[in-house]
């Protein structure tokens, strides 16, 4: 038994932000319908690397949705989304603000049809203020957050991450919020909407930023691979070319740290007793780690750290995460069967429940593949099915 088998979640937004939402709903148990446009599809079927034309992300994104395309600006496709809506627990969409309405397809009017409709709507600015109604997308919310004005080397440009970084906080985020509604509309019997800007959940990894400028004025500067709260912590190279990450976050470690690479005295320091403290004389510390660092082979100075208990792990690429074999023993990765292109492996589910486990079931479908099926649910007879397909309503 899956969590949310009895949940049905019709996902018609793009991209990532609000279809990571709809796939991790989907991972545990969801009946996820995803609807793209009969000629277009979803544009990330395009995005990144591709094999024998089939786009690989697009394998993940919509792994446990069925695929049906539907041209939501006509007539007869918005009444295919009535009656979705109206046997539906969830319905994920990020078109700009006052589309769906313009549809007649608004929140009012489908939670007429059906009042305990949650109705997540995730656009890059929310759906009210000034910038509402402007096209946004994660990179603007990274770059708005103060995520990239903190982020490179404090003499380099701001930097901005090479992935959907925003995006992906914000698909978080929106399943947390669907639950919650859910839960809520236990106890209620109502649905609600849910209202999420792209640019603010990542504000929320980004520390306590606004609290610390509106009591001390204080403003991120870039500090590279350092840590504006302790020290020492970096990425460290050692004798054979192998990058390693250490991270002192707790005071003990820290001090475990010092000692290890011959620098007791430096605990004894009075500043040496706060992460503040050690962060004004970062660059001793780093020269203390980074020196002995750099006179060992990678193998031996993760060992030894092993032996003191002090925290350090490799900098890894996909090469290094294939052949983990922490990796392997929670089955973080799957290879799944898939029509287009023999197999596939994905990530698998986020986290491991012990009573109702998530489960990746198949891969992201061919644009339109279950059209029929989910028109048929609906009461469509297959004679209605051409003839919308035969009016390019659907796919």
């Amino acid at each position: 038994m899956t969590s949310l088998a009895d949940i049905r979640v019709i996902d018609v937004a793009t991209l990532f932000a609000g279809p990571s939402a709809a796939m991790m709903l989907g991972d545990f148990g969801a009946d996820v319908i995803k609807i793209e446009h009969p000629r277009r599809g979803d544009p990330s079927r395009g995005h990144g690397a591709a094999k024998d034309g089939v786009g690989l992300w697009w394998k993940s994104l919509s792994r446990n949705k069925r695929a049906a395309a539907v041209d939501l600006s006509a007539r007869e496709g918005q009444e295919i989304l009535r009656r979705l809506a109206r046997g539906a627990d969830v319905l994920v969409e990020n078109f700009r603000p006052g589309t769906l309405e313009r549809w007649g397809l608004g929140p009012e009017h489908l939670m007429e049809l059906n009042p305990r409709l949650i109705v997540a709507r995730m656009t890059g600015f929310g759906q009210a203020g000034p910038m509402a109604g402007r096209p946004g997308f994660g990179t603007l919310a990274e770059a708005m957050s103060g995520f990239a004005a903190m982020t490179g080397e404090p003499d380099g440009p701001p930097t901005l991450p090479p992935l959907a970084l925003a995006d992906g906080i914000a698909g978080l985020a929106m399943s947390y919020a669907v639950m919650v509604a859910l839960h809520a509309r236990e106890r209620t019997g109502r649905g609600q909407v849910v209202d999420m800007a792209i640019i603010e959940p990542i504000l929320g990894l980004l520390g306590p930023q606004m609290t610390a400028y509106q009591a001390l004025g204080a403003v991120p500067r870039r500090t590279g691979n350092r840590s504006s709260s302790n020290a020492p912590r970096n990425t460290y190279r050692t004798r054979d070319g192998r990058w390693l990450a250490v991270s002192t976050s707790a005071q003990t470690i820290a001090e475990r740290v010092v000692t290890l690479v011959g620098r007791p005295d430096l605990v004894a320091q009075p500043w040496f007793a706060t992460g503040a403290g050690r962060v004004e004389h970062v660059e001793e510390l780093d020269e203390a780690v980074g020196s002995w660092i750099a006179e060992r082979d990678a193998d031996e100075v993760v060992a030894r750290f092993e032996e003191a208990q002090a925290a350090i792990a490799p900098i890894y690429d996909v090469r290094d995460i294939a052949e983990d074999p922490q990796y392997a023993a929670l089955n973080t990765f799957i290879e799944l069967p898939d029509e287009e292109l023999g197999s596939v492996t994905v990530q698998n589910v986020l986290f491991r429940l012990s009573e109702t486990p998530g489960e990746v079931r198949w891969t992201g479908r061919r644009l339109g593949q279950d059209t029929d099926e989910v028109l048929g649910e609906l009461g469509y007879a297959l004679e209605e099915i051409a003839k919308l397909r035969e009016n390019g309503v659907v796919a």
